[in-house]
Formats: C-alpha cells, sequence, structure tokens
C-alpha cells in the first residue's frame, strides 16, 4: 500500500489535499483571463503547466504524489462547474464531471480524518479497477456519441434533476456511514480482525447493514441517469448489482467469522439494503 500517513503528522495529508483541491480548482477564474485577453486554450494550457510547476516546486515524494492526485480533481471538479453553467449540451455533463471528481476526493479526505491508519493513495478510488474505468469510458462515449447524433437527448433536465439527486443521496449515505464506522471503515474487506474492530449497528448501520454499498450502489446508477444514458444504465445497474452482491456475501462470511452471534442477530434485525440482495445464507 502506498502512502505515509505513518510517518506524517496527523491530519497533515487531509490538509494538504484540501489545498491543493482547491487549487486546482481555482481553475474556476480561467474566465477572468480569457476577458482578459488570453486565448482559452492558451490560458488553460498555461494553467495547467503553472499548477505542476508550483506543484513540483512545494512539494517533493511523496506528498507531491498526494497533491497531484487532489489538484487534478479539484481541476476536473472546476471544469465541471464551469460546464454546468454554459451554454451548451454538455452542461449536464458538467455536472457529472463535479459528482465524479468530489466523490474520488472525498473518498481520500473521510479517511485521512477517520481512518488515518488505512490511509493511502489507493483511498482516492482512483486506480479501483480495470472495469471500473472501462465502464467510466464507455459512459463518456456513449455520451459524446448520442450528444452528437441526438442531442435532443441530453436535454432532458427533469431526468438529470432526478439523477443528481440519486449521486447526492448516494453521495451523503456513503460518507455517513464513513464517518459512523470511523477506524472500523476500510476500503478493503479485511479477512483478520483488528484489536480495535468492532460492530457497528447505530447510526445508518440501524437502517442498513451494508450503508456504504447502498450510497456507492445509488451514485453510480445516478451518475448515467443524470447524463441520460440508457446503454450504460442500464449497463450500470446489472453490473454493480452483481458486484455488491458477491462483495456483500465476501465481507459478511468474514463479519460472521468475526462477529459470531451477534452478527447473526443484527443480520436477522436489519436489511442490506441492497434491492434483492440478502447477504450470505447460514446454513443452520
Amino acid at each position: 500500500m502506498a502512502g505515509c500517513a505513518a510517518r506524517a503528522p496527523p491530519g497533515s495529508e487531509a490538509r494538504l489535499s484540501l489545498a491543493t483541491f482547491l487549487l486546482g480548482a481555482s481553475v474556476l477564474a480561467l474566465p477572468l483571463l480569457t476577458r482578459a485577453g488570453l486565448q482559452g486554450r492558451t490560458g488553460l494550457a498555461l494553467y495547467v503547466a503553472g499548477l505542476n510547476a508550483l506543484l513540483l516546486l512545494l512539494y517533493r515524494p511523496p506528498r507531491y504524489q498526494i497533491a497531484i492526485r487532489a489538484c487534478f480533481l479539484g481541476f476536473v471538479f472546476g471544469c465541471g462547474m464551469l460546464l454546468s453553467f454554459s451554454q451548451s449540451s454538455w452542461n449536464h455533463f458538467g455536472w457529472y464531471m463535479c459528482s465524479l471528481s468530489l466523490f474520488h476526493y472525498s473518498e481520500y479526505l473521510v479517511t485521512a480524518v477517520n481512518n488515518p491508519k488505512s490511509l493511502s493513495l489507493d483511498s482516492f478510488l482512483l486506480n479501483h479497477s480495470l472495469e471500473y474505468t472501462v465502464a467510466a469510458l464507455s459512459s463518456w462515449i456513449e455520451f459524446t456519441l448520442e450528444n452528437i447524433f441526438w442531442p435532443e437527448l441530453k436535454q432532458i433536465t427533469w431526468l438529470s434533476a432526478m439523477g443528481l439527486l440519486m449521486v447526492v443521496f448516494g453521495e451523503c449515505l456513503r460518507k455517513a456511514a464513513m464517518f459512523t464506522a470511523g477506524s472500523n471503515f476500510n476500503h478493503v474487506v479485511q479477512n483478520e480482525k483488528s484489536e480495535t474492530h468492532t460492530l457497528v449497528t447505530s447510526g445508518v448501520y440501524a437502517w442498513f447493514r451494508h450503508p456504504s454499498y447502498v450510497g456507492w450502489f445509488y451514485w453510480s446508477i445516478g451518475t448515467q441517469v443524470m447524463l441520460c444514458n440508457p446503454v450504460c444504465g442500464v449497463g450500470y445497474a446489472l453490473t454493480v448489482w452483481r458486484f455488491f452482491r458477491d462483495r456483500t456475501e465476501e465481507e459478511e462470511i468474514s463479519l460472521i467469522h468475526f462477529f459470531g452471534e451477534e452478527y447473526l442477530e443484527y443480520k436477522k434485525r436489519v436489511p442490506t439494503g441492497l434491492p434483492f440482495i440478502k447477504g450470505v445464507k447460514v446454513e443452520l
């Protein structure tokens, strides 16, 4: 696992990532440069080059590795905001850019604040899996092609707004789960119980057994509803449902091993929260 959480002062990664995320988001000021006479593409190229030069000047590895990722996500967020308020058929893609970048950045930030012992560069989830990358690329390709050949399909504002609500709900639920679980939350399913590992059943865990998965489930589908992507909308729903079915069963095997009857009682009382997924079957 990459990272320097064990050697750095407490909270330093969180402060570093926040500062550089906001630095990247300062691309929002780019329209001011274009009004001053600087060409749009020239201004953007100079801005990106200047950002990277500044980060190289200020930070050395491994802090540079944190800074460049957070700054990149802030840059994407800022560009998404600019696109969201543009008068083009790409404005809903701007909503998507904001949602995607904020999701990945907040995964790192919340982990840095909540469970720094498990913090690494992987906490950004930018290298989640090949399947995740292919799914994202597919959604971008579908949006682009449909925006070229059927632009009216991408201007169903009420549908995009519904997708945005799903994204906000999913994001808030997932982060609430991370904060509630505290140091018990980890991006990797644990096969061995640590000394501090406890069974969390309060807060959002009193509603769902796997609230972080429920949040991510609706967030991912919501991104495709937001983009008005019919093909990827169906594809995402089927793929993430299958992924979380398998992930839930894998995690519950470990939880039953860790907590035994305590978890089995909890399992009887509280649903997974995921549609048509009941979790691992227990043979009595």
